[in-house]
């Protein structure tokens, strides 16, 4: 089998060539000591050769999980060839990770990519220079329209088949920094590879922490250089890099002289004072369009497919005319087809949501929102990292949690794992949608509404938090490349939409049917004057009997009724759940709301703990009993709070009476308003380090 490691910094379109390349032949890598999702593939009508999709990086230094688990690919897995995608339209930071590949000794096939973007700008590369001086193979390809990708892919696999072993071009440092590399050199163990002698060499020169701990020998060779330049050798090392990469760059790079399209767009939609407003018209518009324009098609498809004139109507015939026993139809009818009927019925918005976001992440908007929210995250203990899990959580929670790995800071992570699930997910989107429509009239705000509240939620948790002894300390820099924008294709955008939907669908056909048949067994079955079996009233149910213990803990925010509660509880198994039970509980949803207390109802399930899958996510990234649990109380407790605050006091201002509880109301939201605006107490704790586990 032949092996081919897709390298490159992060937003370079590695993904979108990988996606090209592969197609549907991608599977999830078993890769010694990942941290970070592992993508392989095989490349298209060639099945001996795998691709593996390296995770973005700027550089081989261990200074973040991606770095490390790419080095460790590179090193220990030996791919017969790097395929190292680079953004042609910002060469000088992409090169400075192409320095590094060269010297690890693997061949090298480099792309220069966005290639439809640099001659747009009346750039010109000129790839004969830049193959000379790096000794690889150089094409000019666009991942987005395809052009190139074919004959790239075609030259790395014949590289591999027949120039196996022959390394490209490393460049050369200064005489007294090659002197001290030929040292080191000498100094590692006869068994090492000579292909990776100038790689390891280099890493302890930079004092890398993975590999110099072996070497001490060699520290007073690097002292010597470092007094020499009167800096430290990391620098030193870099500092000659960039001067490398420039000098290449003014023989291979011609610039027109024109400002590039992004960065015209970028002084609008990045600006100081309008980039925040922009982000909120855009947001409300996707989930307005999202949830009131196409909420229609939910109640049509609810209605006329999966209602009483529709499959139930069909399948209750039918099992009639076969003689199927009664409860077997009322299972198929009131169970299978109402419950997953009720939540297939939002697969229409669910898409819609779908198209929203993979557009606005595959034309770089998402990007420049992270910069953005950083400005704003920073004043409240995060950086703009911690936006991209939110993001993520966007689609799904539980890949939102997973990509907090990428936040160095473990008090920050932390923060970001707690706060991400209140975003509404995909699967929340059925819940806001089934409150809009049933208690509001399909109100045009009540969906935006629900996504910044998520994001309210998030920044005054942010707050709170990092004013406590467990998260105070310094926020963590954050530094991001921003992607040019471009014009995402129909097929990108479709094949994201399609597998984020496929997976709601498939939800909805595992855990949601059964949950569906579980409600159904427990809502028709029941003991009744001594007896077991089915009831011929819902209130006599098992269910009602478990729902009426759970009841009274939702009585204070409004929505105390029994089947609220089970709801409530089976939204943790699944948040679509919630829609399922209404469908076989209810017959309309205004039977047990009030507008205030669905609403209440509504931004409880928004905020509390996320479902199963996601506590999972949570328990793995925390690593640690105490911290899950603290996340998902913390979780729950602050939802209470919120929805206690807006029933109460929404109870007040519709013409009620002052209560008990509507002071209490009061107080806890004083007591909010203190923990926002009171000053973070002295830190008397140490630090608390973390180690990267580098297996």
């Amino acid at each position: 089998m032949i092996k081919i490691a897709l390298a490159g910094n992060p937003n370079c379109g590695k993904t979108m060539l990988f996606n090209t390349l592969t197609g549907s032949n991608q599977y999830v890598g078993n890769w010694a000591g990942v941290t970070v999702e592992a993508k392989e593939g095989r490349l298209r009508d060639e099945q001996d050769v795998i691709i593996a999709d390296l995770p973005g990086i700027y550089s081989l230094s261990p200074y973040t999980p991606e770095e490390v688990v790419a080095r460790n690919y590179l090193i220990n897995e030996e791919p017969d060839v790097i395929l190292n995608i680079i953004d042609g339209t910002n060469l000088e930071r992409n090169l400075y990770l192409t320095t590094q590949l060269c010297e690890i000794g693997i061949p090298v096939v480099m792309a220069i990519n966005m290639i439809d973007i640099v001659k747009r700008n009346g750039d010109i590369i000129n790839l004969d220079e830049i193959s000379e001086h790096f000794g690889c193979v150089c094409f000019e390809i666009s991942a987005l329209k395809g052009t190139g990708v074919k004959k790239c892919a075609k030259k790395a696999v014949e590289l591999a088949r027949t120039n196996k072993g022959v390394p490209p071009i490393h460049h050369s440092f200064d005489d007294r920094v090659e002197s001290a590399l030929h040292f080191i050199s000498a100094m590692l163990p006869d068994g090492t590879d000579m292909l990776h002698k100038r790689y390891f060499a280099t890493k302890i020169f930079e004092r890398d922490s993975l590999v110099s701990a072996d070497f001490p020998d060699c520290e007073s060779i690097i002292r010597d250089v470092e007094k020499y330049y009167d800096d430290d050798s990391e620098s030193i090392i870099a500092d000659q890099r960039y001067k490398y990469i420039t000098s290449c760059i003014d023989e291979c790079r011609t610039k027109s002289g024109k400002i590039p399209i992004s960065d015209r767009i970028d002084s609008f939609v990045t600006n100081k004072y309008l980039s925040l407003p922009i982000f909120v018209l855009i947001m409300f518009g996707v989930y307005y369009i999202s949830v009131s324009v196409f909420g229609g098609f939910a109640d049509y498809i609810s209605d006329n497919l999966f209602g009483e004139s529709g499959l139930k109507l069909i399948a209750a015939q039918f099992l009639s005319s076969i003689n199927c026993a009664g409860w077997l139809i009322s299972l198929i009818t009131d169970g299978i087809i109402a419950g997953v009927g009720s939540v297939l019925s939002f697969v229409p918005q669910i898409v819609v949501l779908f198209i929203f976001l993979s557009f606005l992440e595959d034309c770089g908007y998402m990007s420049r929102i992270a910069f953005i929210m950083d400005r704003l995250f920073r004043k409240f203990g995060l950086s703009g990292k911690s936006f991209i899990p939110i993001l993520v959580g966007t689609g799904c929670g539980v890949p939102g949690i997973m990509s907090s790995r990428t936040i160095e800071n473990v008090n920050e992570r932390r923060m970001t794992i707690i706060t991400t699930t209140f975003i509404p997910c995909g699967a929340k989107l059925p819940v806001i949608s089934l409150i809009a429509s049933g208690l509001f009239s399909k109100a045009w705000w009540v969906a935006p509404c629900a996504y910044f509240i998520g994001i309210a939620s998030i920044i005054s948790s942010g707050i709170i938090l990092k004013k406590t002894r467990l998260f105070s300390g310094d926020t963590s820099p954050f530094v991001m490349e921003l992607p040019n924008y471009h014009m995402p294709t129909i097929r990108s955008v479709a094949r994201a939409t399609w597998d984020r939907s496929l997976g709601y669908v498939k939800k909805a056909g595992t855990i949601i049917l059964l949950a569906s048949c579980a409600v159904w067994f427990l809502s028709d079955f029941g003991f009744y004057n001594g007896r077991f079996g089915m009831v011929s009233r819902m209130d006599n149910s098992i269910l009602a009997y478990l729902g009426n213990i759970a009841e009274v803990i939702f009585v204070p925010l409004g929505f105390g009724t029994w089947q609220a509660a089970v709801a409530t509880l089976l939204g943790l198994v699944a948040k679509e759940e919630i829609v399922g039970v209404f469908g076989v509980l209810y017959g309309s949803i205004g039977e047990g709301f009030t507008a205030l207390s669905g609403f209440s109802f509504l931004i409880f399930n928004l905020l509390c703990a996320p479902c199963v899958a996601a506590m999972g996510a949570i328990r793995k990234e925390m690593n640690s009993f105490k911290w899950t649990a603290f996340a998902i109380g913390y979780q729950c407790c602050f939802a209470y709070f919120v929805s206690f605050c807006i029933y109460r006091i929404g109870l007040l201002f519709a013409g009620g009476r002052l209560t008990p509880s509507t002071v209490i109301a009061f107080s806890a939201l004083a007591f909010f308003a203190f923990m926002l605006l009171r000053k973070a107490p002295k830190n008397s704790r140490l630090p608390e380090k973390e180690t990267v586990n580098a297996a």
